[in-house]
Formats: structure tokens, C-alpha cells, sequence
């Protein structure tokens, strides 16, 4: 035999370490894909209604805010606005259907539109208007919450 052919017992000893490496990371690969689909499926399953509610109420209040920061608070800049958060409002019972019964979250529901009703009613002219009027709905916001959010 000469020094340049392997030896049959060389040959053997040639571990199967790559194909168990190869299969290790398959299953990996594959374990990873069939969770990020499973958490897909369960996160298509929930309602979003309630967190597309929040969301919507939050951009509007903001859109006034930031009106009342470009001094641009006429009529016409910030009643779409309320309007919209008046409506978003009567959504908020349909949108927690859990906490239609308790006293808390109907007297903070109640005090949102009450403030959105009023602004409504006699819309604000000046930037300080659309400022307190902004500040009482953040209010009524942070109070519901403080209660339910923790």
C-alpha cells in the first residue's frame, strides 16, 4: 500500500457528524417557520376592534393637539377631529363589551362624550379652546385608564 491511499480503516472512522448537524439545523429552520405561523393564526384570531378604537381615539387627539401647536384651530381644522372622536366614542361600550356592566368604565364613557358632546355643541374658536378642550379629553382618557389599564 502505498502512503497517498487511505486506508479502509480511515475511511470508516469518517463520522456522521455533518448529516447530524444538517438534520439538527433543518429541524430548527422548520421549528422556528411552523411558530411564527401558529403565532400568526392565534394573533388573526383576536379582536383588534377594541385596540383599533384606542388607536383611532389617540391619532385624532393628537391631530388637536398638534393643530393647537401650528396655531391652525379653526373650525374647519379640528371638528373633523371631534367629530370623529365623538363617534369613536359610542364605540367604546361595543368595544369592551366586558365592562358594560361595571359603574366605573359607564361614567367614564359617559364623561368622554359629555366633554365631546360639549365641544361640539359650542366649538372652540381659539387655540386655548381647542388646548382645554384637548386637555379634557385627555383626562377623561387617563382617568378610564388609571382604572382599567393599571
Amino acid at each position: 500500500m502505498s502512503e497517498t491511499q487511505p486506508t479502509n480503516a480511515a475511511v470508516k472512522r469518517k463520522g456522521n457528524g455533518s448529516k447530524y448537524l444538517f438534520l439538527f439545523l433543518f429541524g430548527l429552520v422548520g421549528g422556528a417557520v411552523a411558530t411564527v405561523m401558529a403565532v400568526r393564526a392565534l394573533e388573526q384570531r383576536k379582536d383588534h376592534f377594541p385596540d383599533s378604537v384606542m388607536h383611532l381615539q389617540q391619532w385624532h387627539l393628537g391631530q388637536l393637539k398638534g393643530k393647537a401647536e401650528q396655531n391652525r384651530c379653526g373650525a374647519t381644522d379640528t371638528l373633523p377631529h371631534l367629530k370623529s372622536l365623538r363617534m369613536l366614542a359610542d364605540d367604546l361600550d361595543p368595544a369592551f363589551p366586558d365592562l358594560k356592566d361595571d359603574p366605573r368604565f359607564a361614567q367614564h364613557s359617559a364623561k368622554m362624550r359629555a366633554a365631546l358632546d360639549s365641544a361640539l355643541t359650542s366649538p372652540p374658536v381659539s387655540c386655548a379652546g381647542v388646548t382645554e378642550v384637548s386637555n379634557q379629553i385627555g383626562e377623561a382618557c387617563k382617568a378610564c385608564h388609571q382604572d382599567f389599564r393599571g
